[in-house]
């Protein structure tokens, strides 16, 4: 049976898998706690043998991604202390064909094969076959990546767009600007500063510091929490982004406002970056948002701006959106790559 290593390579955990080549169907997984290993080669002999201790198996390709910057088959994690080659690792298992790839720019690979529950519409369109695809994470930062068609089949790009300069559109954006900058002592504001999970609590501070001074809003003692990094009353970190979209489905003004000012610049910063990549293939929301704003994301607040870029507003109207819901589209994505590497791109079906 010929299979596919897959593999999450992250600094607190790493993921590998063991798909089937055919519809991808997982054999085997296992979490790994990354810092517990020396290095990866040893992690991934580990987990061939516990799946297969007589070692007759052997991967026909494997995609591993990665946290951290990919250059000439070559990463450095960047919170791991290893060295990765993909040459190296490819002789330390036997695995005829083996890539390393950035753990945000492998989504490329998978999104054209994701389905039903792995995904949520947000704006109607219709995605034109080998035209650019655009993927957008807003986490703890703000991920992009394009992928692009060539003679080999879709090609993932990796991209730091992320950390481009914020660009207010309105007065209160430039306030927020202006304050983000003094209060975090920073050189310039970068776009994730706003656009990320951590940007919509930085927006909450914001109107938090600006409207009650005094700190007598309800979400003043967490915000400062937050701020610190402090653990909320019970315990755990402060989620100040969670409390502030928990308060906005209650209704409560403040964070209503704060994430409709967030969805806006969002929304904005989508519509920047499509025409950036011209991504009529396709745009897709990711991170660890978008499963929990879907209704957000549908509102006018991120559709309208969007859409708000003068003339070109009709190059966007035609570019179809969807949220990605699977948590686990990363190892999925990277099994999806590995499939790639020996001639295969069939869809498979809906896991």
């Amino acid at each position: 049976m010929s299979t596919l290593l897959a593999g999450d390579i992250g600094g607190t955990k790493t993921l590998l898998s063991l798909h089937s080549t055919g519809d991808l169907s997982t054999l085997a997984s296992e979490r790994y706690p990354s810092a517990d290993w020396d290095d990866l080669g040893t992690m991934l002999r580990h987990f061939l043998q516990s799946v297969d201790p007589a070692r007759t198996l052997t991967p026909s390709a494997a995609c591993l991604a990665v946290a951290g910057p990919v250059q000439g088959g070559r990463a450095s994690l960047t919170n791991l202390p290893w060295q990765l080659s993909a040459a190296e690792l490819a002789a330390d298992t036997g695995i005829p064909q083996l890539e390393l790839v950035n753990d945000f720019a492998v989504l490329i690979y998978g999104l054209p094969h994701l389905q039903g529950r792995q995904l949520a519409p947000i704006r109607d369109g219709t995605a034109v076959v080998g035209e650019p695809l655009l993927v957008l994470g807003a986490g703890t930062g703000l991920g992009v990546a394009m992928g692009i068609a060539g003679s080999e089949g879709l090609q993932a790009v990796a991209s730091e767009a992320g950390h481009g300069e914020f660009a207010p559109r309105t007065a209160q954006e430039w306030k927020l600007k202006q304050w983000l900058q003094h209060d975090l002592q920073l050189e310039r504001v970068s776009i994730e500063r706003v656009v990320s999970g951590t940007g919509l609590g930085q927006v909450a501070r914001w109107l938090l510091a600006s409207r009650h001074p005094s700190g007598d809003h309800d979400l003043s003692g967490l915000a400062e929490r937050w701020r610190q990094g402090a653990p909320s009353t019970h315990g755990e970190r402060a989620d100040l982004p969670a409390a502030v979209a928990a308060a906005a489905a209650a209704g409560e003004p403040l964070a209503c406002e704060s994430l409709e000012l967030w969805l806006s610049a969002y929304g904005s910063v989508t519509g920047d970056l499509a025409l950036a990549s011209l991504s009529r293939g396709g745009i897709w929301l990711a991170g660890g948002t978008a499963a929990k704003l879907i209704g957000g994301l549908r509102s006018a607040a991120f559709g309208s701006a969007f859409l708000a870029k003068g003339r070109l507003r009709a190059v966007l109207e035609d570019m179809p959106i969807q949220a990605v819901l699977d948590p686990a589209v990363g190892s999925f994505s990277a099994a999806c790559r590995a499939r790639m590497l020996v001639g295969c791109d069939t869809v498979p079906s809906d896991t």
